[in-house]
């Protein structure tokens, strides 16, 4: 039960990895705007960039532990 969990977290992980990736791109472009309002947007799009960051990283953290037990 336990090996199917930890490929379950890592799935996530990849996830969450992508959403990140595509997290960059999307505020990048929203940056490039030139607008007070674009660069609202992309700073609110960085900040999920971060949660899915550390999302990726806890579940990196789980997936270790359940992969050894």
């Amino acid at each position: 039960m336990a090996k199917a969990l930890s490929y379950i977290a890592l799935i996530f992980a990849g996830l969450c990895m992508l959403g990140a990736l595509g997290s960059i791109f999307v505020g990048m472009m929203r940056a490039g705007q030139g607008t007070v309002e674009g660069a609202r947007r992309s700073n609110q799009v960085m900040w999920w960039r971060v949660r899915f960051q550390i999302a990726a990283v806890v579940l990196i953290i789980v997936w270790y532990f359940l992969k050894n037990a």
